[in-house]
């Protein structure tokens, strides 16, 4: 879709066009199509290639110029894009702005409007990886054969039950040019990094290997970066301690480790697997909060009332030894029996996690839920069941005190009654829903009955109020769907606006330095606050485009698992050709009607063609289908039943048929 749009504008170099008459310019009349559309505009908007006015994009004519060439990278991370034939010369590139290419990849560099005085080289961003070198060396040693193997899909997607894990994951890295294999300077500065640790480090830290902390985490979860801890003070309040991988103690500044992990941005969690921010040595070994052994770990210990007030806190190095491993399952039935290991410890956690939400959510947190699945995995890597994840209290203790220490470290740093006291620091923002979606919002809610205003639906509370009353209903899962579309997207940012979708006015990402560049980065500012010591090299400019290329790699990385979702439910239904399922209508076009699977959340198309019977006409005000002779409606988050009649790997589709109940 991308390309498509970016040859769109290359035909029409004048043409100034809203995002909806592109859509149908280019026949993306779908919901999710529509979506994605915008999204795509948005990045391609950040790259320099479009520019936006009010609601109009056109072509950037200054910025359009794209240049093709080899990739060459520097032992320091950065790279340089050497042109044939270009009055440019060699492009540099800076690491964050590598996309995902590698040594020897064929690229295309769109090169930045406003070159750097100090620097004699013409510098650019790469926009696209057009083939990567093992592809170039193979057609130059087979020319005119063409190899098939994972990872290159000139034909569409192979046969993916030939796919082991591995294969799958290099498949996916490879489609949406993550970067997959670390390079040997970067395994091999991991490697020097020894496990034992040092007793002078020791003694600089606040020890806290006697306490009861403890971990919790998925059940297939091999990286724990965050560890909980709870004690009673005299005075009656609790004293609970937020523990962290001190990740930043070992990936330091400007070194092969910490580029590599810059490029990356963050992990991608895919089914069954992960490509990591960081090598395993690190990921799941020397960082990780893993039982029984001394880590090294930033803390936030906070001073809570009994009823969920925030008296004090402290932010400081510590070191811990975890003294129980919980599953979110285990941690579950400690809740719910009262008995177990450190059950006292987590029954009072329990407790304090549910006032703060209610708390959080009273003074303006919107409460959204996404519904997620795990599969079941046999040897081969082949699904062999679908469950709907269900969040339960366990997952929402652990999600407050992160949220808690998030905020907490955010406001020590970005809080001043003193403007020249603004101190540079990388927030995680969001800011207020797009108006006009917010009325394509309201009207919807209102065609399914529910009394919505457009002044409400501005408010947290009021869009609280508003799911509130769809809870339980059948629309329930649309409604949330359609809420979480209305809202801007959450990035990364040194100018601090705020999070709105969670209501606090200083927020940050602190609490996952193994998988999330941005807490690596907030771990080291902190650092150089608190205690003046440290020096940081990077700008508010350079670290403003850090915040770009990492919140573009978390849109990546969402892409990418997605994806990776949907290509085990294919796996998995293609076994289940001619069964039938109790479904949601998701999305309703004048081709047809998109319906998700209620149990394996896995969505398809019923054509307009397959709808029998009648001849069935699109109402846009009434997001339906209606029949013209027998009135027959379908419309948005309506449950029905339907068989399942095809699955089509090249084109990642799902077709279903309307069975009559």
């Amino acid at each position: 879709m991308k390309r498509n749009i970016k040859l769109f504008f290359e035909q029409h170099p004048g043409l100034s066009i809203k995002a909806k008459e592109i859509a149908k310019k280019l026949n993306l009349l779908a919901d999710y199509e529509y979506t994605a559309l915008k999204e795509l505009l948005f990045e391609l908007t950040e790259e320099g290639f479009i520019l936006r006015e009010g609601k109009r994009y056109m072509l950037n004519r200054t910025e359009s110029k794209q240049i093709r060439g080899i990739v060459q990278l520097s032992s320091d991370g950065f790279g340089f894009v050497i042109c044939e034939n270009c009055k440019y010369g060699d492009i540099f590139v800076s690491s964050r702005n590598l996309g995902g290419a590698q040594e020897g990849d064929f690229v295309e560099v769109l090169l930045f409007k406003k070159q750097n005085k100090n620097r004699k080289n013409f510098e650019g961003q790469i926009t696209d990886v057009l083939k990567r070198k093992a592809d170039i060396a193979e057609e130059q040693k087979d020319a005119g054969t063409e190899k098939k193997r994972v990872g290159k899909t000139p034909k569409g997607i192979p046969a993916i039950k030939q796919m082991n894990r591995e294969q799958e994951i290099e498949f996916i890295a490879n489609e949406f040019s993550i970067p997959y294999i670390f390079p040997e300077r970067v395994i091999g500065e991991a490697e020097a990094i020894p496990l034992k640790l040092s007793p002078k480090e020791i003694k600089q830290r606040t020890d806290y290997r006697d306490k009861n902390v403890f971990t919790i985490d998925p059940e297939d979860a091999k990286d724990f970066d965050d560890a909980l801890s709870i004690e009673m003070l005299e005075n009656g309040n609790y004293s609970i301690g937020i523990h962290i991988a001190d990740v930043s103690h070992y990936v330091k500044e400007k070194g092969a480790l910490d580029a590599e992990a810059e490029k990356r941005g963050n992990s991608v969690y895919l089914v069954g697997g992960v490509i990591p921010m960081i090598p395993e040595r690190l990921s799941n070994t020397i960082c990780s909060l893993v039982p029984n052994e001394p880590r090294l770990t930033y803390s936030v210990i906070a001073e809570l009332t009994p009823r969920g007030k925030l008296i004090g806190y402290k932010i400081e190095k510590t070191i811990i030894q975890s003294k129980r491993r919980f599953t979110y399952e285990e941690a579950q039935s400690v809740i719910e029996t009262g008995k177990g290991d450190l059950a006292e410890d987590v029954l009072k956690l329990q407790k304090m996690a549910l006032i703060l939400k209610k708390k959080r959510l009273k003074e303006g947190s919107v409460n959204f839920f996404t519904p997620e699945v795990k599969f079941v995995l046999n040897e081969k890597y082949h699904p062999v069941d679908i469950i709907k994840k269900i969040q339960k209290e366990s997952n929402n203790l652990v999600e407050e005190f992160m949220l808690l220490a998030n905020q907490i470290v955010a406001k020590h740093v970005g809080f001043s009654t003193k403007r020249d006291e603004i101190k540079t620091f990388l927030y995680r923002i969001h800011d207020y829903p797009d108006t006009e979606k917010l009325k394509e919002f309201v009207r919807f809610v209102k065609s399914l009955g529910y009394n919505l205003s457009i002044s409400e639906a501005k408010q947290p509370n009021g869009l609280n109020k508003m799911m509130e009353s769809a809870h339980g209903t059948e629309e329930e899962v649309v409604i949330n769907e359609l809420a979480i579309r209305c809202m801007a997207k959450a990035i990364y940012s040194t100018d601090n606006i705020g999070h709105f979708g969670l209501g606090f006015d200083y927020y940050t990402h602190f609490t996952s330095p193994i998988r999330r560049y941005s807490d690596l980065l907030v771990h080291r500012y902190l650092n150089h606050y608190l205690t003046k010591e440290s020096k940081l090299s990077i700008s508010k400019n350079d670290l403003e485009k850090i915040c770009e290329h990492i919140s573009a790699t978390e849109r990546l990385a969402a892409e990418a698992e997605r994806r990776s979702v949907k290509l085990k439910q294919i796996e998995f239904l293609q076994d289940h050709l001619g069964n039938e399922y109790h479904a949601i209508i998701t999305g309703v076009t004048r081709f047809g009607i998109f319906v998700e699977i209620t149990d394996y959340l896995a969505e398809g198309l019923i054509h307009v063609r397959d709808l029998e019977g009648d001849f069935y006409v699109y109402d846009e005000e009434k997001y339906s289908l209606i029949g013209r002779r027998n009135k027959k409606v379908f419309r948005l988050g309506d449950k029905i039943q339907v068989k399942l009649i095809r699955v089509d790997y090249d084109k990642s589709e799902i077709d279903f048929l309307v069975v009559d109940e």
